[in-house]
């Protein structure tokens, strides 16, 4: 389970992102470096939900080992005294016992036989299955939940780093339009629309900053034990990966589909569940073996007062009873229809699954067919935006252009540069999404 999601082999080599640069953060020791990988792994081992997921496996893998030992023999040694009040004859005041004193030492083998023990022990089998299922299901849902928050940290700081570019462009252009109002080239209007736009990239700086911390404590509850904010995460957006053909998409799903095998398993389960009910009306067989001690001294040898001669007192016994169902007011024929509703309810889920899991395979296909389509799209719009910036800044220098024009530029580059950063975390949640259908492909 601990290859859900497929990272790019390049990642390791490309350069670590500062997790940010809050005074309040700083430390003689460098900060450790997370790649999603090591976020992953890291969430496994802290995160409560998924370990839960994973007591219920165990629990359930436990449950059938039981069920397997209710179908074999048992062996157990039974000791006990039953001690009678004496009244000066060898029979006692008491006739539950057979003598003043009787000692019991021996072992007893024991063995159930019934229809129910091994339908119980089919049912716990494909119990274990649905908590192996649903324990997968909550490995992938884990890494689409980390996913979501290293790469929501990823985007959060190079917003925050676009913020800052855009404040710095912002406080060049003021001076560029102060400068020109001394040179008597553009009205004063032209310096009161850069203070206010200065300033607007001022206050989107402190946002992007708050909102860079925030995603940073996200991401520091998922992945560490405690509330570590002295780390860095690698950037890896640079390199989306390939996206497989719908039918291979539909194959894997098709394989490894976690939900797919929880609802077969759940109707294993029930169906065995029928199974139990019916053993009700049958009958069951149980032998005991016995062999030891059971005599008026806890002695392997006795004097016997009638015969004169020291008799053995280890032996054996052997039991065998049959018990056949009679009336029991209705309760095995409830316990029957109960369990037949189980199981028509678990065929239900599963016809619904199916076809829940046609839907969001397409559904989810296409939303990471469409996130990874726009990505080129979304890099030539940063890219002319940049190029738009910096020609109409040249051009107001020369007095070609408005000053609402470089607004209008500085607006535009900052939004596709943070379209394009939004655009790359939003291909690798859509993957993150799908592998939670098909597994790692």
């Amino acid at each position: 389970m601990l290859g859900l999601l497929t990272i790019a082999s390049a990642q390791n080599s490309l350069p670590a992102v500062d997790a940010g640069s809050d005074p309040n953060q700083a430390t003689n020791a460098a900060p450790l470096t997370v790649t999603l990988q090591d976020a992953i792994i890291r969430a496994r081992k802290n995160n409560p939900e998924y370990h839960a997921a994973l007591t219920a496996y165990g629990s359930a893998k436990e449950d059938r080992v039981q069920g397997r030992a209710a179908l074999l023999p048992s062996v157990n040694y039974d000791a006990g005294l039953l001690y009678t009040q004496g009244n000066g004859t060898p029979t006692g005041r008491f006739v539950g016992a057979n003598g003043v004193h009787e000692y019991l030492s021996q072992g007893n083998v024991h063995q159930d036989i019934s229809l129910q023990g091994i339908a119980q022990y089919r049912r716990t089998r494909a119990a274990e299955a649905v908590a192996r299922a649903r324990s997968e299901i909550a490995a992938r849902g884990l890494v689409v939940t980390v996913v979501q928050a290293y790469y929501r940290f990823v985007v959060a700081q190079r917003k925050y780093d676009t913020a800052q570019r855009a404040a710095a462009q912002g406080q060049r252009f003021l001076d560029i339009s102060q400068k020109l109002e001394q040179g008597g080239e553009v009205a004063h209007s032209d310096v009161i629309k850069a203070q206010i736009q200065f300033q607007q990239q001022q206050r989107d700086l402190q946002e992007a900053e708050l909102e860079m911390n925030r995603s940073r404590l996200e991401l520091a509850v998922l992945i560490f034990p405690d509330v570590n904010e002295q780390f860095s995460v690698v950037d890896d957006l640079q390199t989306p990966e390939p996206l497989p053909s719908l039918t291979e998409v539909q194959t894997a799903a098709a394989r490894q589909n976690p939900d797919l095998r929880a609802a077969v398993g759940a109707l294993q389960e029930a169906r065995q569940g029928v199974g139990v009910a019916w053993s009700g009306f049958l009958p069951s067989l149980k032998l005991d073996y016995f062999y030891g001690i059971d005599a008026n001294h806890f002695a392997t040898r006795q004097f016997d007062p009638a015969s004169q001669l020291s008799v053995r007192n280890l032996g054996y016994a052997a039991t065998a009873t049959l018990q056949l169902p009679v009336w029991n007011w209705g309760a095995n024929r409830s316990r029957l229809k109960q369990a037949d509703l189980r199981r028509q309810q678990a065929q239900l889920e599963l016809t619904f699954t199916q076809r829940q899991l046609l839907a969001q395979l397409r559904a989810l296909y296409n939303e990471a067919q469409t996130a990874r389509s726009e990505l080129d799209s979304l890099s030539q719009s940063a890219e002319l935006a940049a190029e738009s910036l910096r020609l109409t800044t040249l051009r107001y220098q020369s007095g070609e252009a408005t000053v609402l024009e470089v607004v209008d530029a500085q607006n535009t580059s900052t939004l596709t540069r943070n379209a394009f950063s939004d655009g790359q975390s939003r291909f690798r949640v859509a993957l993150a999404n799908l592998q939670t259908l098909t597994g790692t492909f």
